[in-house]
């Protein structure tokens, strides 16, 4: 497994099949998509609206993914004029006001046709929920982002060539609005903390069971010893009346 410059993982072990793909190549190409939503504090009076809101594809490294993608559809709801928009160039985004949450599907598509379109879906988010109450709050902006990847397997060498391009997106400092870092290791310290609750359930049972079996089989040596007993007072008593 290598690297280009721009941090995108390649594995690599070349071979042009007959159908013209480089067999045993894989890019692998980390994004981030989701939304930012604005309170404008109110309802509109014309329609209703309450917030501004992006929703967004973008690379997690600083590059510049026109290199590779032809363009990027994103469905909206069907109450929106135009629901269907294609975005051809970067920034791959789309900005609009609305009142309510709901899904909207990001298709990729690729400079390579015979490379199949890329669907990823996002539930637009303009409110949070208040984790004890379950309420409703609204905050003057939310952010929604999830990070991806994009594996491509055994692509075409006119797609690889692009895969591998180093062209940046922007000069100067590149972020996103979650740290990603941040939150890989919140979810790795909770799933640690999970299989160390397991492990110690696991320890807890397994001595239950243990003490369960040491008294079944104490049971078992009494039963046995009240029957042999009760065998011997059995015999005793016949040798008294014969």
């Amino acid at each position: 497994m290598t690297s280009n410059t721009n941090g995108n993982k390649i594995i690599a072990n070349s071979a042009v099949d007959g159908w013209g793909r480089l067999k045993g190549v894989t890019f692998v190409k980390p994004i981030v998509y989701g939304n930012v939503a604005h309170y404008f504090g109110h309802k509109r009076a014309e329609d209703g609206h309450t917030h501004q809101w992006t929703v967004y594809v973008k690379p997690f490294h600083n590059e510049d993914m026109s290199a590779y993608v032809k363009k990027v559809h994103f469905k909206l709801h069907e109450s929106y004029a135009n629901p269907n928009r294609v975005v051809t160039k970067p920034p791959y985004e789309v900005t609009e006001t609305g009142w309510g949450e709901f899904e909207i599907s990001i298709k990729i598509f690729f400079i390579d046709p015979q490379e199949r379109p890329v669907t990823v879906y996002h539930l637009l988010k303009l409110f949070e929920v208040d984790p004890v109450s379950k309420q409703i709050v609204t905050k003057k902006n939310i952010v929604s982002e999830f990070y991806d990847e994009i594996v491509f397997n055994d692509p075409s060498p006119l797609l690889a060539q692009a895969l591998n391009a180093s062209r940046k997106l922007m000069v100067g400092s590149y972020v996103h609005e979650t740290d990603f870092n941040a939150r890989r290791d919140a979810t790795i310290a909770k799933l640690n903390n999970a299989k160390n609750k397991v492990k110690r359930e696991i320890e807890e049972m397994k001595e239950k069971l243990k003490i369960a079996q040491e008294t079944i089989a104490s049971y078992k040596e009494v039963i046995q010893s009240l029957e042999l007993q009760k065998q011997d007072d059995s015999v005793d008593s016949i040798k008294e009346t014969s």
